[in-house]
């Protein structure tokens, strides 16, 4: 497989996302960023293919994202699905947690993460 992973052209726009991670984002940041979570490197607004993903764990191949109230609408969810088929035909585990349950029940949404890892 040729190489999928941060695409020149997406470049600012992945810069642009890290500098400005929602509130529910830069919660879970904290917690996932040095290896934190079960020694697993995390990437933040990573991109594969044409599509910038919020979370991203490359030893795991699994990809962590959050959903706010945009997600609610028909089309979007129309789109995510779609978004995720082609992740999973890549070979991606993706897992999504709605942004509220970061702040309700971060362990909860760490445990899941945890849930998803090889050997554990």
């Amino acid at each position: 497989m040729d190489n999928i992973h941060n695409f020149k052209q997406l470049e600012e726009r992945r810069r642009y996302l890290r500098k400005n991670l929602t509130s529910a984002e830069a919660t879970l940041w904290k917690h996932l960023k040095r290896k934190q979570l079960r020694g697993r490197k995390f990437r933040r607004q990573h991109s594969i293919e044409y599509f910038i993903v919020d979370f991203y764990c490359p030893g795991e191949k699994l990809i962590v994202e959050l959903d706010g109230a945009v997600h609610l609408d028909f089309a979007q969810q129309n789109y995510d699905l779609e978004r995720t088929k082609r992740l999973e035909s890549l070979g991606f585990n993706l897992i999504r947690f709605e942004n509220k349950m970061v702040f309700e029940n971060l362990a909860l949404v760490l445990q899941g993460i945890s849930n998803c890892f090889n050997n554990e």
